[in-house]
């Protein structure tokens, strides 16, 4: 019998996807659509070696900041580390390897491993010997170019205001940001969901991420919820 509730389940059963050493990618941006019954999870199960992909750092208490601040990660590729000095300090004593991407650059990296392009072609930081030491150049037009390596992960983390069970996800505002593309990036996807609802229940229009993209949903912690068909 199929299961009815699609790819509903609870955090305990995703829970064996967090391993050592394995490569993490997550949406928000300073905290905002970053799941935070997830990264508790994690951080519960005691997770170490992490390789972190999104916007930010967090801040030391909020969002993924969380894994950064208590050592879980050994490197993270994101924009800015600012809004988190835990980061920052772990950065300085090299306990955490930073890797800076431009953040239009990093969104666009992000998007081409969830096409499936291996790398894009980039004018933004050509110029600066910060951003592409180390990187491939090709001309293009007599112009030089960056060829920057599409980013995937093996297991991406969401969080979405709305689902159904087959796992097509509406945000809510802001807390979109970088959500639909990591949702897309990830060997893995899970989504945190704030609410749950049977499918057909969406309006089409209204879906961001398709549900082909969306492996498991679990329910927000602290959310007044129940099954759908209860």
């Amino acid at each position: 019998m199929k299961n009815p509730f699609g790819k509903i389940t609870i955090i305990e059963k995703v829970l064996p996807f967090f391993r050592d050493g394995m490569t993490l990618m997550f949406g928000g941006f300073g905290g905002v659509g970053t799941p935070p019954t997830l990264i508790d999870g994690i951080l519960a199960k005691g997770v170490q070696g992490l390789t972190l992909i999104g916007n930010d750092a967090g801040f030391p208490q909020i969002g993924i900041g969380k894994l950064n601040s208590r050592g879980c990660a050994t490197k993270i590729i994101v924009s800015h580390v600012g809004s988190n000095p835990v980061a920052g300090e772990l950065m300085n004593e090299g306990k955490l390897e930073v890797v800076f991407s431009p953040q239009g650059t990093l969104v666009e990296r992000i998007r081409a491993g969830g096409a499936g392009i291996k790398a894009i072609v980039t004018d933004i930081g050509a110029d600066s010997e910060f951003v592409s030491r180390g990187k491939p150049q090709i001309q293009l037009d007599g112009k030089p170019y960056l060829v920057e390596t599409a980013l995937t992960a093996d297991v991406s983390i969401v969080f979405a205001k709305k689902a159904d069970s087959y796992g097509n996800l509406i945000y809510d505002k802001s807390a979109r940001n970088t959500n639909p593309l990591v949702a897309m990036a990830g060997d893995i996807t899970i989504a945190e969901v704030e609410k749950i609802v049977p499918i057909g229940c969406l309006d089409p229009e209204e879906i961001v991420t398709p549900g082909v993209f969306v492996d498991y949903i679990i329910p927000s912690k602290g959310v007044n919820w129940k099954w759908p068909w209860e």
